[in-house]
């Protein structure tokens, strides 16, 4: 099985949006080997353009991708996760797949719900078909999900915890493959996130919009996804489900963080279609089959037959894992938006903030 990217044919699905951007990049480093290729598919013809354009520019600026022409072979395709012929077609060539292709956005997926099963639910059901009807080589899938699938209310988190699910019962139907799960909550600045929507506000002098004062989010950047994707990649057995550590805080103090001023003026707009208050990244029901993976957290899959023998211990909380507790103080907030450069006066200008 393989365990590292060392001479792997690498497939990312759904490769265009933020985070596949940057797990492209940080594939390509080689800090977790050499692949021998990685190919990016999506159905944003228009992302894929820009995002080849990038990589080109980016090779003749720096050498800080291990990408060399007739050994590591990069390639954008065009393909949808919707449709059972492309994902066969690119999982058969691939020996690790990241499953990041999906329906993020909470209200898109309440107002779209037939479109977020098809893409969320029924994507995953051809991921674990393909696998299991293709060649039998030894192969890592790796899905995408969020907290938003822990106690889902909303349908972007009821079709993300199918998902989850269809890649744990996977392991079952194909014993020479890993399909493991990484779960983690708010990426700060990731594409259509608030964070870049708050400076841009900021900026112009606008009032910030909050949906409900008391929300709280779990905090992190993609570089810790990526971190989290890769610590997966490394350790987590078939069926599990990785989970990070990190800070927790009130978006209204996140608001006010971003735009530098504790008396910046916030506007409360309501609770949007299928929000939550507060996320959860483990259940109190999971909590009792959760042990600690280093510095993350790994959640033992939920069917007998795929857990293998737990390290032992106390489980790592007393009860659900969830965004309400511990937040940061504001200051902490205004430390941590400053070192990653996402406030008024830290953001790049003219520049797409996801980082």
């Amino acid at each position: 099985m393989p365990a590292t990217f060392d001479d792997a044919n690498v497939l990312i699905l759904g490769g265009t949006g933020s985070l596949g951007q940057r797990l492209f990049y940080r594939i390509l480093t080689g800090e977790l080997g050499a692949p021998r290729s990685v190919t990016v598919v999506s159905r944003d013809e228009t992302k894929q353009h820009h995002m080849r354009l990038a990589f080109v520019d980016r090779l003749s600026a720096t050498d800080d991708v291990i990408y060399r022409e007739g050994t590591n072979k990069v390639r954008f395709a065009i393909g949808d996760v919707r449709k059972y012929d492309d994902v066969k077609r690119y999982a058969d060539r691939a020996e690790i797949i990241f499953h990041a292709a999906a329906l993020k956005q909470v209200p898109t997926c309440e107002y779209f719900g037939a479109d977020a099963v098809d893409t969320n639910i029924n994507g995953a059901i051809n991921l674990s078909r393909a696998v299991r009807e293709g060649a039998r080589v030894d192969k890592l899938v790796l899905g995408i999900s969020t907290d938003k699938a822990c106690k889902p209310v909303n349908l972007m988190g009821m079709t993300k915890a199918i998902q989850e699910r269809i890649l744990i019962q996977a392991n079952l139907d194909s014993a020479w493959c890993r399909f493991v799960n990484v779960r983690y909550g708010n990426v700060m600045a990731s594409r259509g996130s608030a964070i870049p929507f708050f400076i841009d506000l900021a900026r112009r002098g606008k009032p910030i919009p909050i949906t409900d004062d008391r929300m709280t989010r779990f905090l992190m950047t993609l570089d810790q996804s990526v971190d989290l994707i890769f610590s997966a990649v490394r350790g987590a057995r078939s069926g599990e489900t990785m989970v990070p550590r990190v800070p927790t805080a009130k978006m209204t103090d996140v608001a006010l963080a971003v735009a530098e001023r504790d008396d910046y003026p916030l506007a409360q707009s309501g609770i949007r279609p299928g929000e939550k208050i507060h996320e959860i990244l483990i259940s109190e029901e999971e909590i009792g089959r959760t042990e600690v993976r280093g510095k993350n957290l790994a959640i033992l899959p939920i069917l007998p037959e795929l857990r293998q023998e737990a390290q032992g211990g106390p489980p790592p909380f007393a009860s659900e894992y969830t965004s309400a507790e511990g937040n940061l103080s504001f200051n902490d907030v205004c430390d941590l938006l400053r070192k990653y450069q996402l406030t008024v006066s830290t953001a790049p200008e003219g520049q797409e903030l996801y980082r």
